[in-house]
């Protein structure tokens, strides 16, 4: 095996340990001596990698981040008409966030872990764009009333991310589908007549 191969293989490792032990545990009750004998490396391949347990968190939101923002794309994609792909799109995002490993991850120890700033810079790199796109042909289209969309992008995106939080300490079994519900009518009220 080539080095650059195995080097691959050693980040991955710590990637893929690191993210389950944060998953069960949470970021503040993993140390890196739990990362590394999970991936079964050395520290010195650890740093080799990462100047810090919160550089290997931040890889492993990077990786939870960019499979939400596929499971976003794929339903929006799936349907034909903006309309249908903006509320499928925020249909998908509600669902994928109700996953344990990504409420911990993404919603609850991301934004504590890398400050809000760099959360929120990760996340539109993710998925917020994909919005903003989404909302930009709604207004080009006449589906929603001109206006500025950034503004709109982003009151959108922190209802879905405050919902998603709330998804995660509710125990209500009908929890997502009132969440969708009550969502739902908060989209069709930008509908124009």
């Amino acid at each position: 095996m080539r080095r650059a191969e195995q080097r691959e293989q050693t980040r991955q490792a710590l990637v893929r340990e690191s993210r389950r032990l944060f998953a069960t545990v949470g970021y503040g009750a993993v140390g890196l001596s739990q990362i590394v004998a999970a991936a079964g490396v050395t520290k010195g391949a650890l740093y080799h990698h990462f100047d810090s347990k919160a550089a290997v968190f931040r890889a492993v939101l990077e990786q939870v981040q960019q499979e939400v923002a596929e499971q976003v794309v794929a339903a929006a994609e799936a349907q034909s008409g903006s309309w249908a792909r903006l509320t499928a799109g925020c249909r998908a995002f509600l669902t994928a966030s109700t996953a344990p490993e990504v409420q911990r991850i993404m919603l609850v120890d991301g934004p504590a872990v890398l400050g809000w700033a760099e959360w929120r810079a990760l996340d539109e790199a993710a998925s917020a764009h994909h919005l903003a796109e989404a909302l930009a042909d709604l207004v080009a289209d006449g589906t929603i009333a001109t206006q500025p969309v950034a503004p709109l992008a982003h009151l959108l995106s922190g209802a879905m991310n405050e919902a998603a939080l709330w998804l995660a300490t509710t125990t209500s079994p009908y929890a997502l589908e009132q969440t969708w519900a009550a969502l739902a009518r908060l989209l069709d009220g930008l509908r124009t007549a």
